[in-house]
């Protein structure tokens, strides 16, 4: 189902697609400057295809998640589209509206309130961590900017967690970590890279950046991100409630891939996502998403400077780059999306916008660990983006 309407109050279902658990890339730094970055459009964006829009989330379905909602706005119009159920037990469809978790998405609201700290001057983000958390890394070296982009060379715990992906799970499903535990799990192994010298994704770096929230505040990431963010835009559907296991309101659940083909899925929805935290534990919705990005690409999180910074990209492959928190990927039409995917058990996601914040694409499905529903509905992105031209994937 598609449907478009007019309006600020309207609300566009959209799936977005993040790595919460991402690859460890190593990847040389090609770190862009400033003048490097691509400039706003020189013309309008073409009209979004909802036909393939909705094509993608069809997609998604038959490959295998239960079902999947996107969300278009773009300029005050809002475009919705949903496949499938939001519930295999009860069988109810998906809806455009419905509430999930973000994963990964959560690492930009976690940068944007230590960029916003920055701004504040409570924070250098060229200071070593340990200034700010004594003797907590092995190295004074590792600066607040490395752990934004991924630069630290943290080894990744997760890797180890979930090893296996639904024993994994179970195993941490209701537990309850502090921040420095999951450090320490981190600091077990061998850093992956010299501070700086290389790209490699690691959810540690997250979790050390909501220590520093809460160091810098004397607050809960939870306060911080309520009052710096969910408040100021009016996200009514945004929550952080760990260590509840719960999603308020009305809900897609969330279904985790077996490890062995055949098997069914496991209903992963209830979970304290104490593993990940400020790292991935946000709960939010299509509309709330869309909005966040538009707001932080137009400029009203950050001032001009720190957005500038937030937007100095580092590669990571062919299409994609990253800055502090924030993603950038590079479409087959030519058009640059800025966001962030994020996947946590149970729910994959892409969260995207246009340079200038006045277009955003939220799209969802509700399953993880599938990368053929994932590839289907990276197709979100180009029919947002790139109109009825743009490469989408139709199977």
């Amino acid at each position: 189902m598609v449907s478009a309407t007019t309006g600020r109050g309207a609300v566009l279902g959209a799936v977005a697609l993040s790595l919460l658990v991402g690859p460890a890339w190593a990847a040389t730094e090609q770190t862009e400057r400033p003048d490097a970055r691509p400039a706003a459009p020189r013309a309008a964006l073409p009209a979004p295809d909802t036909a393939g829009l909705a094509a993608a989330l069809r997609s998604a379905v038959a490959r295998g998640a239960p079902g999947a909602l996107a969300r278009i706005d773009d300029h005050g119009r809002t475009y919705e589209a949903t496949s499938g159920l939001a519930d295999l037990s009860t069988r109810r469809a998906i809806g455009a509206g419905d509430r999930f978790r973000v994963g990964s998405i959560t690492k930009t609201f976690s940068a944007v309130v230590l960029l916003q700290l920055a701004d504040e001057r409570l924070l250098a983000l060229d200071a070593p961590v340990n200034r700010y958390l004594p003797r907590l890394l092995p190295d004074d070296r590792i600066t607040v900017r490395q752990l934004l982009s991924h630069r630290s060379g943290l080894y990744d715990y997760t890797d180890d967690l979930f090893a296996d992906s639904v024993s994994g799970f179970e195993a941490v499903r209701n537990k309850v970590f502090t921040y420095r535990q999951l450090v320490a799990l981190s600091l077990k192994k061998p850093r992956t890279n010299a501070p700086g010298a290389a790209y490699s994704y690691s959810n540690t770096n997250f979790v050390v950046a909501g220590m520093l929230i809460e160091r810098l505040t004397g607050h809960s990431v939870r306060t911080e991100y309520e009052d710096r963010i969910v408040k100021p835009l009016k996200l009514r559907d945004t929550f952080y409630v760990h260590p509840e296991t719960g999603i308020p309101g009305r809900y897609a659940r969330g279904y985790l891939t077996p490890d062995k083909a055949g098997e069914p899925l496991v209903d992963s929805t209830e979970q304290t996502v104490s593993w990940a935290q400020s790292a991935g534990a946000i709960i939010s919705s299509a509309r709330d998403l869309d909005v966040f990005y538009g707001a932080l690409l137009e400029g009203r999180l950050l001032s001009a400077a720190r957005l500038e910074e937030m937007e100095r990209f580092t590669r990571v492959d062919g299409t994609t780059w990253y800055g502090l928190g924030l993603r950038r990927r590079d479409l087959a039409c030519g058009v640059s999306v800025y966001g962030h995917t994020g996947v946590v058990q149970g729910y994959s996601t892409y969260a995207f916008a246009s340079k200038d914040g006045t277009r955003s694409l939220t799209a969802m499905a509700d399953t993880s660990n599938n990368g053929k529903a994932s590839d289907a509905l990276a197709g979100a992105l180009d029919s947002a983006f790139c109109g009825k031209g743009g490469k989408t994937d139709k199977g």
